[in-house]
């Protein structure tokens, strides 16, 4: 639809302007009629049998309607479209005089779901269906809020490559598994719910996920609640301004948990430089994997700690223990197989002012006991 154009030493001058001319652009009253912009067209001929180029080759006028993909009706239309026809009654087909987004829709569709099995749903998808479960979310949180619709209600799989924004401002009571990749911004100011991101079984055996990007930037920006596992790894700004979500990954880019202000994230891998910039509340447990994590923490607001605490301990191997099993991830195996092992390198990263009360607390429980 867009050849290439010729380098201008090989064009023919008179033909060139018979095609691509002044004429070939004017309109209003002074456009060229009918017949003499069909003369022009088939003057096309006539220039490739003068210049002896292939007529294909010669740049022209695009006239073919373009289809990027962009315009097509978007996915949740298609999922409140589906739940409703699954919350009608038996042998029933829901309303289709009312758009599947409409708020008398969703009112007639998510007030059943308090009464109905979990429904699980399936699609597949390309990079140009973005924002998949926001509208999904803003219906249901019209009706529960942010967190009264019961964890697992709702259980969407997808499989392919997700556009960008793949479960922004998700709430609770849906669950998202995408077999195959996001883009950036998955889980954008989620504030419930769970994302379960993993690459397919038909990929080949030699593919290590926690040495490839699965998810790309700002992930998880400015989440205040919900759970993301990530069997691979994340681009840069992970968990950036983070209040409140939690998150397992097997590596990032640079800026991980910038900003970040709650919330818990474990990393089981690599990460970029300057880790921890501004970080003002929440825990990261880092696997240092070279031994040279601390040479990447920006050290103005955070510290890095050894894990000790038995309570710390626990969070940490239940979070990774949940991740291989929603995931099937290879790197939490190995580590959970040798778990000792695996502690000693493991890090946790915290504010300062949060090491400092922790520290005095130590002291005072000490202090308590008797001698």
């Amino acid at each position: 639809l867009w050849p290439l154009p010729v380098p201008p030493s090989s064009r023919p001058t008179r033909c060139y302007r018979r095609l691509h001319g002044r004429a070939a652009h004017n309109s209003g009253p002074n456009a060229p009629s009918r017949s003499a912009r069909g003369h022009a067209s088939r003057g096309g001929a006539d220039c490739g049998q003068t210049s002896g180029v292939p007529l294909e080759r010669i740049a022209r006028i695009h006239q073919i309607e373009r289809n990027d993909g962009i315009h097509k009706p978007a996915l949740d239309l298609r999922i409140i479209a589906d739940l409703a026809n699954k919350t009608a009654p038996r042998g029933e087909n829901a309303d289709t005089s009312t758009k599947p987004d409409s708020a008398q829709c969703a009112g007639d569709t998510f007030l059943k779901l308090m009464d109905q099995p979990p429904i699980s749903l399936a699609y597949d998808v390309v990079n140009t269906d973005r924002n998949i479960g926001t509208r999904l979310a803003g219906r249901v949180a019209e009706i529960y809020g942010n967190s009264g619709l019961p964890d697992g209600t709702i259980n969407l799989t997808f499989r392919g490559s997700a556009g960008q924004s793949f479960g922004c401002f998700l709430c609770s009571g849906i669950r998202l598994e995408l077999i195959g990749e996001g883009n950036d911004y998955v889980c954008k100011g989620m504030s419930g719910g769970e994302v379960i991101i993993y690459p397919p079984d038909t990929i080949s055996p030699e593919f290590d996920s926690a040495s490839n990007s699965i998810v790309g930037n700002t992930v998880l920006y400015g989440a205040t609640a919900g759970t993301l596992l990530v069997n691979g790894c994340a681009g840069e700004r992970f968990c950036v301004r983070n209040s409140g979500a939690t998150a397992v990954v097997e590596g990032v880019g640079d800026h991980g948990c910038e900003y970040m202000t709650n919330g818990v994230t474990i990393i089981l891998g690599l990460t970029g430089k300057n880790f921890g910039a501004g970080m003002s509340g929440g825990t990261a447990y880092v696997y240092d994997v070279d031994g040279r994590f601390q040479s990447r923490v920006n050290p103005e607001m955070v510290v890095a700690l050894p894990v000790k605490r038995s309570e710390d301990i626990e969070e940490a191997k239940t979070l990774i223990e949940t991740h291989q099993r929603q995931t099937g991830s290879i790197r939490a195996q190995l580590l959970l197989d040798d778990w000792e092992t695996a502690l000693k390198k493991m890090i946790r990263v915290i504010p300062k002012e949060r090491a400092e009360l922790e520290r005095q607390e130590s002291q005072h429980e000490h202090a308590s006991v008797p001698q």
